[in-house]
């Protein structure tokens, strides 16, 4: 049976507060869906999400990607710089973060250990890539999933409103709310995917090995 699923950094305790609020924030009087709770739909920056075989044990890779990511650096809490709320197609407002050496290292960790328990017949071949750039296009049809490799955008999904409310959201951002300039990290976690992808329920946690 086919399983919907994902692997993500999550936000210290304080940090995952702060973008439960943000979201608020940012939406002002229009609810950004779907809403981010710190005992639900956690917010999350995601390092990959799809539809995965009976095969896959996610605790065997969970371990291995987080025994990689060690290896390859990615030790103790993760500090991300925000690079400002953007706009994705259609309807979306991110958090957009940086991508650091460690951050890829850590996906490929991810696809590595993944890739070969991918469901390929789950992906969804109707979709409308028609807005997506060629990165992204490429890595929907490896992976089923818009944001791999060079196409990697690490962000804090802030939720989705209507395309005009989304775009002038994104365009007054800046001054109706003071961003976080940083963003700390602690754990991974494997977890089942919700409405839009969102962090639905957590099915295993993994903290990062302290340096």
């Amino acid at each position: 049976m086919t399983r919907w699923l994902g692997v993500a950094l999550l936000p210290r305790a304080d940090h995952l507060r702060a973008a439960v609020q943000l979201q608020r924030d940012i939406g002002g009087e229009t609810a950004l869906q779907p809403p981010l709770h710190p005992d639900g739909n956690l917010p999350h920056v995601t390092v990959f999400q799809g539809p995965f075989a009976g095969s896959l044990d996610p605790a065997q890779a969970l371990e291995s990607i987080g025994g990689s990511a060690a290896g390859g650096g990615l030790r103790g809490e993760v500090s991300l710089s925000s690079t400002g709320v953007v706009y994705q197609p259609i309807g979306w407002l991110f958090l957009s973060l940086e991508r650091p050496p460690r951050l890829e290292a850590l996906q490929k960790a991810a696809l590595a250990a993944l890739d070969p328990h991918l469901d390929r017949a789950a992906f969804d071949g109707d979709k409308d890539v028609s807005r997506f750039t060629e990165n992204e296009r490429t890595s929907y049809e490896r992976y089923g999933y818009r944001y791999t490799g060079d196409a990697y955008a690490p962000h804090i999904t802030l939720g989705r409103a209507e395309e005009e409310t989304a775009l002038e959201l994104v365009r007054t951002a800046q001054d109706r709310v003071a961003l976080p300039k940083e963003w700390v990290f602690d754990r991974l976690s494997f977890y089942v995917m919700g409405q839009h992808g969102a962090h639905a329920e957590t099915l295993l946690e993994l903290p990062l090995v302290p340096a």
